[in-house]
This record gives structure tokens, C-alpha cells and sequence, in this order.
């Protein structure tokens, strides 16, 4: 039984698959993203060089794109999920592009998740496939149907496509044995994300959990909505799939609130966030017969604690209803010493053509910028390990 915390400090198992060249790169990004004038300036200057047409794409590429993308296409993630295996650390595939929005745009995003599945089939290091809804139908109508707005014929029909995109994607990766998680997005329009997740956990996840639907902790009501997710998954006689975050967009949230004048869904605290996500951890380990988590974290504390609670309940580091994930290029220190000790640990590998992620790539710069402490962390480690590798 475990009592000692692991050991997150070990630079030697975090970094054995990068090269020195790769971990001064990643030195150069991680200082850079500690300073937040710099990303706002760095984000003008680049959007602004693209629209002229400076030849900026191989700067890009070799800094920002290569520390938290896998490659331009599916086939050019192959060398990264290889890397990856070869160190016991899954991949879950995520096509990083914002398409067109209209339904030329929401076919094209559901065939390149089929095609993701037929790749993840032939791969043992892909246990996961991810869908957005954002990106397989109008938000600006599943915020309508949230807000019980009346839809007009058409637009119930383009809400039903969306849906039948869903489903054709889950049916496809469950007859291939694989998983598939369902991203969180803002409050406005989550509520019907739900109810897409629970559908299909209600089809697919009746003899093992395949829909995972993702719950960010960082609002005050969440815990008590995943508690009600599984009262009804077992009601119901389905397993529960829930992938465990703190968040992704709270200053959005905030604004937006702020802006139309309701409460704002999110914690006045961090503290008060880290105690829901650790409470959240509590309570799907106690329904763990009934349920598939994964703990989407970056925070060492509570990845002690789920480890803490597997010991303490005599489940094996490999239980495959138990995943870690952390996302391409962070928290190294936190997967592959996880991976090292056998527990099931995952990646999020973004993908796409440089250009086109470049909006993520942002948002991933200015959330880092916003965690407290965690683009110095990551600079500290990373310095630490070349000054060992110096010494050694």
C-alpha cells in the first residue's frame, strides 16, 4: 500500500526521451510563456506577420508548435506516439483546427475524427479518441436550445445532424474497442453536451465505459452534477465515464457573466476549485465498480491523491477503468513518472497544419501565462535537468 508521495521531482525519468536540443527548446518557450506581456506581444507579432505574409511558419514550428503539437497530420504524429509508447505513455489524438462553421465544416471535422479511428484501431498506444461538439455542430443553437429558445424546423434538424455525428464517431471507435471523450466547452451551451454525452453512454456504455463526457471543476455546481451523472448512469444501468479538469475557460466565463449580468458559474478561489477536483477523485474511486475516470490534471497533489486512493483500496496501477492525462509538452514530470511506476497515463497529442493550430497554440500560451506557477515550474524543471545532464 502506498504512503509515500511520489516522487514528481524526478527530472531524469522526466525528461529521458528528450534530447538536450529539445529541452533548451523547451527552456526558451517556457521562459518566454512566464512572462505574460511577452505572449500578448508575441500573439500580435505573429498573427500580424502571417496576414503579411512574413515567413514566420518554421519559427513557429520549431518553438511553440513542436513543444505541444505531434505533427501537421495524423501520419506525422506517428514518430511522437511512438516516442510516447516507448516509454509506456499512451496517446489520445486531437485534431486541433477550428473548422468552418456551417455543415460542410461539421462533415469535414467528423470525417477526420473516423479517420483518427481507423488510425487509433491499428495503434496499441491509443486507447482514446476526443470529440469537441463545437466542431460537429452551431453552438449559437445548442445555446439557443439550452436557453429553451423555440427552434424553428431547420434548426432542430441541423441540432439532430450534429447529434448523428456524435453517434456515428462513438459507434465506430466502440466496435473497435476504443474510448472516446467528450470535451467540455463553456457553460452556455454545456448543458446540451450533456445531454449528447448521456445519450450516448445510455447506448454504448452498457457493458464498459466508452463515452467519457468531461467535468471542469472550476464551477461551483459541478460536483454536485456529477454526483446527480452517476445517480442516473445507474438508474439508468449504464456505466459512467467521467474525465476529471479544473478548467479551460474561466476568464471567458467571467466576462461573459459580467457582460449579461448573471452569477458567474465559477469558484471565487483556486483553493476552493483544488478541494472540488480532489472531492471529485473521492467520490468516483468510492463508485469505481460503475464507473471509467481519468484525471486530467497538471497538479502533482492531486495525482498523489489518486494514486493514494488506488493503494488504499488494493487496485492495481494498471486498472484499465483508472487514466492519468496530461496534455503534449507539460507536466513531463507528472506522466512519464506515472507511466514508469505502471499506472495508465495518456497524452493529449494535438495535431493539424501549423497555421491552422495557431489559435490553440494561443490559447495553450495565454493559459499558462494564467496558472499560477506553472510555466515556472515546468522552466525549473527543464533547467534542472539540463544542469544534471551537465554534471553527469
Amino acid at each position: 500500500m502506498q504512503s509515500e508521495p511520489i516522487n514528481f521531482d524526478d527530472t531524469a525519468t522526466a525528461f529521458a526521451h528528450r534530447t538536450s536540443g529539445e529541452l533548451k527548446n523547451s527552456h526558451f518557450v517556457f521562459s518566454t510563456m512566464s512572462k505574460p506581456w511577452m505572449v500578448k506581444v508575441g500573439t500580435v507579432m505573429t498573427n500580424l506577420a502571417l496576414k503579411i505574409k512574413l515567413p514566420v511558419k518554421g519559427i513557429i514550428k520549431k518553438t511553440l508548435f513542436n513543444q505541444f503539437c505531434g505533427g501537421e497530420s495524423i501520419k506525422d504524429c506517428s514518430k511522437t506516439i511512438k516516442l510516447l509508447g516507448d516509454h509506456n505513455v499512451q496517446t489520445i489524438l486531437d485534431y486541433s483546427v477550428e473548422g468552418l462553421k456551417n455543415e460542410d465544416g461539421y462533415n469535414n471535422t467528423k470525417e477526420e475524427a473516423l479517420r483518427v479511428v481507423e488510425f487509433a484501431a491499428t495503434n496499441d498506444h491509443i486507447p482514446f479518441c476526443v470529440l469537441k461538439l463545437s466542431g460537429l455542430g452551431s453552438t449559437d443553437l445548442m445555446t439557443k436550445a439550452q436557453s429553451k429558445e423555440k427552434l424553428t424546423e431547420i434548426e432542430k434538424t441541423k441540432l439532430y445532424y450534429a447529434e448523428q455525428r456524435v453517434d456515428e464517431i462513438v459507434k465506430k471507435a466502440s466496435s473497435k474497442g476504443l474510448m472516446v471523450m467528450i470535451d467540455a466547452e463553456e457553460s452556455w451551451f454545456q448543458s446540451f453536451i450533456d445531454g449528447v454525452a448521456y445519450r450516448m453512454m445510455e447506448k454504448y456504455n452498457r457493458e464498459r465505459p466508452v463515452v467519457y463526457n468531461t467535468y471542469q471543476m472550476y464551477r461551483h455546481d459541478m460536483l454536485d452534477r456529477l454526483k446527480r451523472a452517476q445517480i442516473q448512469a445507474e438508474v439508468d444501468g449504464y456505466y459512467l465515464g467521467a474525465k476529471l479538469v479544473r478548467g479551460a475557460y474561466m476568464e471567458k466565463e467571467r466576462d461573459r457573466a459580467e457582460e449579461m449580468g448573471y452569477a458567474s458559474p465559477i469558484h471565487e478561489t483556486k483553493e476552493v476549485v483544488d478541494k472540488d477536483y480532489d472531492e471529485s477523485l473521492k467520490f468516483c474511486m468510492k463508485h469505481i465498480d460503475r464507473m471509467g475516470i481519468c484525471a486530467g490534471t497538471h497538479n502533482e497533489k492531486s495525482s498523489n491523491l489518486l494514486a493514494q486512493l488506488m493503494a488504499d483500496q488494493e487496485i492495481s496501477n494498471k486498472d484499465n477503468r483508472i487514466f492519468f492525462a496530461q496534455l503534449l509538452g507539460m507536466s513531463d514530470n507528472i506522466s512519464f513518472k506515472l507511466a514508469d511506476m505502471g499506472y495508465n497515463v495518456a497524452k493529449y497529442v494535438p495535431y493539424g497544419p501549423v497555421e491552422k493550430v495557431l489559435p490553440y497554440l494561443f490559447r495553450r500560451a495565454e493559459e499558462n501565462t494564467s496558472i499560477a506557477g506553472q510555466s515556472g515550474r515546468e522552466y525549473t524543471l527543464v533547467k534542472r535537468e539540463l544542469r544534471r545532464r551537465k554534471s553527469a
